[in-house]
């Protein structure tokens, strides 16, 4: 027989197996996951998380459990294809975390930036997770400028003379209207 079986065991054996082996090194993150790199001088690459999440009901609630519902009615989904919006904040991710397989969740992003009080108006919030603000416009000092100095220019022709002039051109052709 093999010695090592009919050996005793110590607590510090019994403590590994009942545990699990855990190996050394590993980045330990929140929330107790620890990340073991590939490579020994491995960095994770720098990225900022979403503020905001964009949480869509994919699957019906039917035939799940009363929490789940609750947690959709909290959100205020109540039915297929419904949309809310959510902080990105570990209360929310945990209650997110519990109906995972029900929902879509799209982290929300701003290209042209974050919008203020006065572009609340002027936001639109696309399938993929970008709000898309469409700012005021508001006219250029030069060509304002530029169009009253066209419009008061004594020289300009008004649509009556081009009229005017067109048809005479084109009644007297041949006799030098050209």
């Amino acid at each position: 027989m093999n010695k090592q079986l009919l050996k005793a065991s110590t607590p510090l054996t019994s403590l590994i197996r009942w545990k699990g082996y855990k190996y050394p090194g590993g980045i330990r993150y929140p929330g107790g996951i620890t990340y073991y790199p590939r490579h020994p001088n491995h960095k994770d690459p720098e990225c900022t998380p979403s503020k905001l999440f964009r949480v869509e009901q994919i699957k019906s609630s039917r035939h799940h459990p009363w929490w789940e519902k609750k947690v959709l009615s909290e959100l205020k989904l109540e039915g297929l294809s419904q949309v809310a919006i959510v902080k990105n904040i570990p209360e929310m991710n945990a209650k997110l975390w519990t109906i995972k397989h029900l929902i879509k969740v799209t982290p929300i992003t701003f290209p042209y930036g974050e919008p203020t009080e006065e572009d609340i108006k002027y936001t639109i919030l696309k399938e993929n997770g970008q709000c898309i603000v469409t700012k005021t416009l508001q006219p250029e000092l030069q060509k304002l400028e530029a169009l009253e100095k066209f419009e008061n220019d004594p020289k300009k022709m008004d649509s009556t003379t081009i009229k005017k002039d067109s048809r005479h051109k084109w009644n007297n052709a041949f006799t030098g209207g050209f």
